[in-house]
């Protein structure tokens, strides 16, 4: 079972986070046995289908936390405490979730929890990068840094974001009407046409006769396949939500061809421009990599990320450990943070592979804009022919035999 519990250090610092355990004395037992000093330990329900599809419909958009973002680093700029800087950010956000999380955020730093251990009490508002981000700068001292690098970076990432939501809007409206149209034909129309053709003795072509079929079929249960269909919709969210959706999600996005062209360079941007902010800031590198791990966005990438800083741990050099991925890294970073090693312009390096793989994403994500609506279009265009032929030829079939 996982627990959430509220102790202090020997030090009087309040840490808040979540223990695995088989039952509360236990859970408590765990936690004394690592110096703490137990507040409180509270079982932690296991999120239920209707939990994760609220979540899903209630999240935070990224417009929202790219303003919050944005506004915080301001307000922390201007040398406001990070208190007064929450309680205006509260009476100016427009998201009712958003502005919850920022008041418990804001309660919990007022009863002694640090920023990073508040914002990890709200993980579902915020991104996990988000919360490592703010760990790291707690322990560096540059908050205001890391506050201006996190708008910058959920801006970037937004701007990627709306480039590839904007590349499938069309087709996605395009896609939707001509499913639309061909379920009311197939349904509805084409039934009635195959009882003519039956009558009068007509020859179907195969590809005819699999439309009848299929149409027969819908027309007898149609409410039952639309309704088969929300549910499948209903239990495919909920399962997205899970970890092994989400470990699901995150294979897909690295395995299938033309998604990986896309994804590949958006990771490789995040990871460049990540680590190059964590090694101004003087953070290890190992201890970085696993800061970076939780930034990328990925299940599989924050393992093989986690295993890299494992190896450097043991003494192995950075770029010899990122090579041993050459299905996760492409080449090109092994050899330029090996040169950043050899020349200690390892910072240098990092932001330049971000900017490489910055304007790569930008190149694909607009040759992909480009491509997209003609393939669209030919597939389209093959389909509604399809559809018609099959019901045009038996009709001209059936005109001839009766002349």
């Amino acid at each position: 079972m996982k627990f959430k519990y509220q102790a202090k250090t020997k030090e009087g610092a309040a840490q808040v986070g979540f223990v695995e355990a088989s039952d509360r004395d236990a859970a408590s037992a765990i936690l004394s046995s690592h110096d703490l000093f137990v507040l409180s330990v509270v079982a932690v329900r296991p999120p239920t289908a209707f939990d994760n599809i609220a979540g899903f419909f209630n999240r935070v958009s990224r417009k929202d936390l790219i303003v919050f973002t944005r506004q915080l680093a301001t307000l922390l700029e201007a040398r406001l405490p990070l208190n007064n800087a929450l309680k205006i950010l509260f009476e100016q956000t427009a998201s009712q979730t958003l502005k919850g999380a920022v008041s418990q955020v804001t309660e919990d730093i007022d009863a002694g929890i640090s920023f990073s251990q508040a914002m990890a009490r709200q993980g579902k508002v915020f991104p996990d990068y988000y919360i490592e981000m703010i760990r790291a700068a707690e322990v560096t001292g540059n908050l205001n840094e890391v506050a201006a690098f996190l708008a910058d970076y959920t801006e970037k990432e937004g701007d990627l974001a709306s480039k590839a939501a904007s590349a499938l809007v069309y087709p996605g409206i395009v896609i939707g009407l001509f499913i639309i149209v061909a379920f009311i034909l197939v349904t509805f129309v084409y039934p009635s046409l195959g009882s003519v053709f039956a009558q009068n003795g007509v020859a179907l072509p195969w590809y005819t006769q699999v439309l009848l079929n299929t149409g027969n079929f819908l027309h007898a249960w149609w409410i039952a396949v639309i309704v088969a269909v929300i549910i499948l919709g209903v239990l495919g969210i909920n399962y997205s939500q899970t970890d092994e959706g989400q470990a699901l999600l995150d294979e897909a996005k690295i395995r299938l061809p033309i998604v990986k062209k896309v994804y590949s360079p958006v990771i490789m941007a995040r990871f460049g421009n990540s680590a190059a902010l964590l090694v101004h800031g003087g953070i290890p590198i190992a201890q970085a990599l696993e800061i970076i791990g939780h930034m990328v966005g990925n299940s599989l990438y924050r393992d093989v990320v986690h295993d890299i800083a494992e190896d450097v741990r043991q003494g192995s050099l950075l770029s010899q450990s990122i090579a041993k991925y050459p299905q996760f890294f492409p080449p090109l970073v092994s050899q330029m943070v090996a040169v950043g090693e050899t020349t200690g312009k390892i910072e240098e390096m990092f932001m330049r592979l971000s900017g490489i793989y910055t304007r790569e994403a930008n190149e694909i994500t607009n040759n992909l804009v480009d491509l997209i609506q003609p393939v669209l279009m030919i597939g389209i265009g093959l389909m509604v022919g399809l559809l018609f032929a099959s019901i045009l030829i038996p009709i001209y079939n059936l005109t001839d035999s009766i002349h």
